[in-house]
């Protein structure tokens, strides 16, 4: 009789445990959604701008709603897009300096991010993009009009409890050190490092004094598996390897970052800073691209020839047949599904952390 009720217990833990397994991760509320970056978040601030670099003719949102190019870098939806919709807020995350949006957008906040920025306001006199500095400008503006809408009070807990996404630095390398060496005169490779971190610091606090509480800072990815970095070098166009010294230094920079982000939610009350690695999916996908149903991760779906000379798109040449098969859409920014792994990644790894 012993033998069977320890039998039936088992069974019952056993049952129970796998059937717990099976369960979703429950993902954390957030009434808004705040984003800040580069190419990588924009989700179209840059047609509204002074800039070369846009994204708002085709190829590129051929897969987007309608086949429209937004100003989104990619052929499709980008990773605020998809979060937004994943939190249950909006499925997208309009641009704040879209004339067209709404009192509606602005609760369930919006998108600062500019392509060709970064944290080091020098990296836009190259691109002449909004910088992370200009865009917590623009963050201040988006508080007095959303005080405007629903009144001081609400607007500071929309804040307060808002999802506020982080993730730059990747231009502030090329356009500063790696291809455009400007900053080379004046640091090495660490002291670079040290330098945006300190940036990044800044930019995390005053966030922080405005009312944002829930923050999430993204790392760089492997920027010397970037295409257009393993172009740079006419020797390497043939095999395209990627350059192992940039990535070298991008994990060098996200381990200070982690430790960081750690000292600094340490320090600020009620805070919760999670780190976002963009490095480990990212590499996985270029190792083992068969497991995520990629053909081609050195080359862009779209893109200006065997050089590629431009790394953006052009209109004029065509796009591979399949865009799922390629990790990349052009030289540097990721296709639909590879940001949909991204995201996947962030659901699994990054927002149960916020609990």
């Amino acid at each position: 009789m012993a033998a069977a009720i320890n039998l039936f217990l088992i069974f019952t833990i056993f049952f129970c445990t796998c059937n717990a397994a099976k369960k979703p991760t429950p993902l954390p509320t957030f009434p808004a959604i705040l984003v800040f970056g580069d190419s990588v978040m924009d989700s179209g601030n840059n047609n509204y701008i002074l800039t070369w670099i846009k994204a708002n003719y085709h190829p590129y949102g051929q897969d987007y709603a309608g086949g429209i190019p937004t100003g989104r870098f990619s052929n499709g939806k980008l990773i605020p897009d998809m979060l937004a919709s994943i939190l249950g807020i909006k499925e997208t995350v309009p641009p704040f300096l879209d004339p067209r949006l709404s009192n509606d957008d602005l609760i369930t906040g919006v998108n600062f991010a500019s392509a060709g920025s970064g944290f080091d306001d020098s990296t836009s006199i190259f691109s002449q993009a909004n910088p992370v500095s200009k865009q917590i400008e623009l963050f201040r503006n988006y508080i007095e009009r959303l005080k405007g809408i629903v009144g001081e009070e609400k607007a500071l807990k929309i804040i307060h409890s808002a999802l506020v996404i982080l993730s730059a630095g990747t231009n502030d390398w090329f356009f500063n050190f790696y291809d455009i060496p400007a900053r080379r005169l004046h640091f090495n490779v660490s002291g670079y490092q040290d330098f945006l971190l300190d940036k990044i610091h800044s930019v995390a606090k005053e966030l922080y004094d405005l009312g944002c509480r829930s923050m999430v800072v993204s790392g760089l990815g492997p920027t010397g598996c970037l295409p257009v970095q393993m172009s740079r070098s006419l020797q390497n166009l043939s095999q395209r390897h990627c350059l192992k010294d940039q990535n070298r230094d991008s994990q060098a920079y996200n381990q200070k970052l982690v430790k960081l982000l750690s000292q600094m939610q340490a320090t600020l009350p009620g805070s919760r800073i999670v780190y976002n690695d963009f490095y480990r999916p990212v590499i996985d996908m270029i190792t083992y691209p068969k497991k995520y149903g990629f053909s081609e991760t050195k080359k862009g779906c779209c893109g200006s020839g065997l050089l590629q000379v431009s790394f953006l798109c052009d209109p004029w040449t065509p796009t591979c047949e399949d865009p799922s098969k390629f990790l990349f859409w052009d030289m540097i920014h990721p296709t639909l599904i590879a940001y949909q792994y991204l995201v996947r990644y962030m659901v699994k790894d990054v927002l149960p952390k916020f609990f």
